[in-house]
């Protein structure tokens, strides 16, 4: 695994948030250098998803900020992230059903299109010439994930796992600076998750990547720092093997599965 010295491309600083009198996140600290896989876990209710959501712009933390590439975020939104090179999965697929696969992509790449949206209305100013650009680059991730052949069915009509590539083809044919990955081996088979990682530490030699996930080998196994959250507070953060040595992660929620190295 590698480290890095470089200035982290998201970081988040003190973040406080209570949804009414509970205090889902107390002081929460993370930073995602470039190339580098960091991997946010804990307990069911420890505020992954929290904080998740905060980086993401769903939720807004009562004390604390977001930074992008040392600029504050003010009022950023999930349809900003793109613009900012920022590329997020959700714990579900989320493909758009009514559209091909290779439609699905096409639409995660619409931030390198150089038309924008006039030209789209209009088919002027370059618009066909980028959506060749951007269909052959689509087509070129897929083939990379394995799944060209399914290019042109609808989702729906895939096998999980296929459907699972496609949703991460989305994620990054637009390149992003940083990759949010959110539970991504939720229902994969165990060489499906085997695949997955190797995808993982590839994007992470490329991009910062920030992975959120319950299967601690994939974790144990990819990340290059782990930040461990228990009842909304940082309790540990550190390499993993940091992490498997840490009594208080043990107690907390990991227990000897980690260093044993069994899922959880």
């Amino acid at each position: 695994m590698t480290t890095t010295t470089l200035a982290p491309l998201l970081r988040a600083e003190g973040v406080t948030v209570r949804f009414g009198g509970l205090l889902a996140l107390g002081d929460v600290g993370l930073a995602v250098p470039p190339g580098t896989v960091v991997g946010l876990i804990g307990p069911n209710g420890a505020g992954k998803t929290t904080l998740f959501n905060v980086l993401s712009g769903v939720v807004r933390p009562q004390q604390g900020r977001v930074v992008w590439k040392g600029r504050p975020l003010r009022g950023h939104r999930p349809h900003h992230l793109a613009g900012l090179g920022i590329a997020r999965t959700l714990q579900g697929l989320n493909l758009f059903p009514g559209l091909s696969v290779l439609d699905n992509v096409i639409v995660g790449a619409d931030r390198l299109a150089g038309g924008g949206m006039p030209a789209m209305l209009t088919g002027l100013g370059g618009y066909q010439r980028d959506e060749r650009r951007l269909r052959d680059k689509a087509m070129a991730v897929l083939e990379d994930f394995g799944v060209a052949d399914a290019a042109h069915a609808m989702p729906q009509t895939l096998p999980y796992g296929v459907q699972k590539r496609a949703a991460l083809a989305r994620a990054v044919v637009a390149e992003p600076e940083l990759l949010m990955l959110d539970e991504p081996a939720s229902g994969l088979s165990g060489a499906d998750i085997t695949e997955l990682g190797d995808r993982i530490r590839a994007f992470g030699r490329r991009m910062g990547v920030l992975l959120v996930e319950h299967h601690m080998d994939l974790v144990m196994g990819i990340c290059d720092h782990i930040v461990v959250l228990n009842f909304g507070e940082v309790i540990a953060s550190g390499s993993p093997a940091v992490i498997r040595a840490d009594p208080a992660v043990a107690q907390a929620y990991l227990g000897a599965s980690v260093r044993e190295g069994s899922d959880d």
